[in-house]
């Protein structure tokens, strides 16, 4: 117990002696001004004024000739809605159904059969890709809004709406062509 009075008085020793460091006045023989300021906080003062905002003129600007007029240069032109910005090649499409549906995708909203939704390994969610079934041509746009698929050899899984578009139901896979749409 004794043990412990000394540990503690110890720690309020430290304590204190630290509140003292942090609020002494200014040293003996440190004169103040007629407000009370020590020249230690006359110099703080110098010191943040330093950092202060001042004016600089700006220096006089000739215009050479090869100068650009900024208001007459065009925006770049966005690619309009539709309009494919990537092919993203080849690859085997199947597709994922009745029993996913209702249950939550990879970006958080649930998962319905019948939207023209899609999911894809890397694609950002929200992009918006034209699915094309290379053996009969037919084509859908989907919007990926979830990840897979998560068998080997596969590139991209379809809504069961978006596979009854281009006609995957029968077969359950096919090889489809990938085009990043702008959106």
């Amino acid at each position: 117990m004794e043990r412990d009075f000394h540990i503690h008085t110890r720690i309020c020793c430290v304590l204190i002696a630290s509140l003292l460091a942090i609020a002494s006045p200014p040293v003996v023989g440190q004169d103040a001004d007629e407000d009370g300021h020590s020249e230690a906080m006359q110099q703080d003062q110098s010191f943040e004024d330093g950092f202060s905002v001042f004016d600089i003129p700006l220096p006089p600007h000739d215009h050479p000739d090869d100068a650009v007029d900024i208001t007459e240069i065009e925006p770049p032109e966005e690619p309009a809605v539709g309009n494919v910005v990537r092919d993203l090649g080849t690859g085997h499409a199947s597709y994922y159904g009745r029993r996913f549906h209702g249950r939550l995708t990879a970006n958080g909203e649930r998962f319905d059969m019948r939207a023209m939704t899609a999911a894809h390994k890397t694609l950002p969610f929200g992009s918006v890709v034209r699915v094309t079934n290379r053996r009969n041509g037919r084509s859908v746009v989907v919007r990926i809004n979830d990840r897979g698929p998560f068998v080997r050899g596969r590139t991209i899984d379809l809504s069961r709406a978006a596979a009854e578009e281009i006609g995957l139901v029968k077969t359950g896979v096919g090889e489809v062509r990938i085009e990043l749409l702008a959106s």
